[in-house]
């Protein structure tokens, strides 16, 4: 039966394990997170990393994870070009930007729109910076849709405010697993987030990027509330640092 392990690892960051074993890092904020449970160090096997956008609290420890693992890296193009710069194989990077998809071992990565600010954390430049290379402080924020080859789809929003194109993103790939941010300060809040789910019907919603470490507290029972009113077939399930939901066939567990 089609299964897979999503484990929340702190603030915004996740680790996704397929049936098939692949395991995928999303936004991987590890050291120097009050939130998060494990260290950089501590990933021993990683297939994928996704990077959301630049961000400190989201960029984080992609490229180290990549080098020590092997892992793929996937990402905005001038993350991407990064990446290169900073060790990471070329052959193991995807550019994408809002609206490309690649295909890594069993899962067809798509990555959304976003809207959010732009810049880019300097501590993962080289320094000095290569000769005639020019970093954009920019590039594109977006979120992802991971499709899995067992019919597993989760769509995780990244740091955004709400849009409506969230309901054509529901249209288009059918998430059962929604991950939404909603600590109401850098991204939408809690009204927005249950509106989000509205639009976008999954099974299951994560909230993340909300914390009282981060000062970014969110009222998780209103949240709960106001998406029981309106998407009745939605559970909100929050999860803390450490735990793990498995997702089966429509059903869910947590442990930990």
């Amino acid at each position: 039966m089609a299964q897979l392990s999503i484990t929340f690892l702190g603030h915004a960051s996740f680790k996704f394990e397929s049936d098939r074993g692949t395991v995928s890092y999303f936004d991987p904020w590890l050291d120097g997170n009050p939130t998060a449970t494990m260290t950089a160090a501590e990933v021993d096997k990683a297939d994928i990393v996704l990077a959301t956008h630049g961000h400190t609290d989201h960029i984080g420890d992609c490229y180290e994870i990549c080098r020590q693992t092997g892992a793929a890296f996937v990402g905005h193009y001038e993350l991407c070009e990064v990446a290169m710069q900073v060790g990471v194989a070329a052959d193991a990077v995807h550019h994408l930007n809002p609206g490309g998809s690649t295909t890594i071992r069993d899962v067809e990565i798509t990555m959304t729109q976003a809207h959010h600010s732009h810049s880019l954390s300097d501590h993962v430049l080289p320094h000095p910076l290569p000769e005639g290379v020019l970093y954009h402080t920019g590039g594109a924020v977006g979120g992802y849709v991971m499709a899995y080859d067992d019919g597993i789809t989760v769509y995780d929003a990244g740091d955004t405010c709400l849009f409506s194109d969230m309901q054509l993103i529901s249209q288009m790939y059918g998430p059962r697993v929604a991950i939404l941010p909603v600590g109401g300060k850098f991204t939408m809040g809690v009204r927005e987030g249950a509106r989000a789910a509205s639009l976008i019907r999954a099974d299951v919603v994560i909230p993340c990027h909300y914390s009282e470490e981060l000062g970014q507290p969110a009222d998780i029972e209103e949240l709960t509330r106001q998406v029981n009113i309106l998407s009745p077939g939605t559970d909100v399930v929050p999860l803390q640092p450490g735990q793990t939901l498995v997702y089966t066939a429509s059903s869910f567990a947590v442990s930990g």
